[in-house]
């Protein structure tokens, strides 16, 4: 097929895949699948993240403990717990490790407790820094608790200032 290039928006109802053709056996590999909720973060010309709104994958803390790095880069935690939960967050040399970060990279993280019974609190560790926002803003950007209940839903954004640290801020 030749290359088609267009002029305007181009649409598909059931997405779109990158595939690859083996010049030897002619079989065909879905390389990437673009659809409805593929999304494109930190766009450089190094760094191309795609990002799935979707959670498909989850993890569930329901008792203080600190988060792993593989927990956070499920970008949505939940808690059910009947009482109060502190969740500190990785250090900043494993979260980076565990998503490939670079100065630049960005992970939004959701915390869910409409299941829970008490607040959820979310604190940094090392190389975890709050915002100057964050810092400066308690009411809003750092308020770092999450009520339980229908109003118990929390996103944070984490953003490195290297592969080993990065800033936390409450974004909603």
């Amino acid at each position: 097929m030749a290359n088609t290039t267009f002029n305007g928006p181009v649409r598909s109802v059931n997405g779109f895949q990158d595939i690859s053709i083996s010049a030897t056996t002619g079989a065909v590999t879905v390389d990437a699948t673009f659809g409805a909720t593929t999304s494109v973060t930190n766009l450089t010309a190094t760094n191309l993240v795609f990002t799935d709104q979707n959670h498909p994958t989850t993890a569930a803390i329901n008792a203080t403990a600190t988060a792993t790095a593989a927990e956070v880069a499920t970008g949505y935690i939940t808690s059910t717990s009947a009482a109060a939960t502190t969740i500190t967050l990785p250090t900043g040399t494993a979260l980076g490790a565990a998503i490939g970060a670079t100065r630049g990279t960005v992970l939004e993280l959701y915390v869910d407790n409409t299941a829970g019974a008490n607040t959820v609190t979310m604190a940094v560790a090392t190389n975890g820094i709050l915002s100057s926002a964050a810092a400066d803003t308690a009411g809003s950007f750092g308020d770092l608790t999450i009520a339980h209940g229908a109003t118990g839903i929390g996103r944070f954004t984490i953003m490195f200032s290297s592969a080993t640290a990065y800033v936390f801020t409450r974004t909603a």
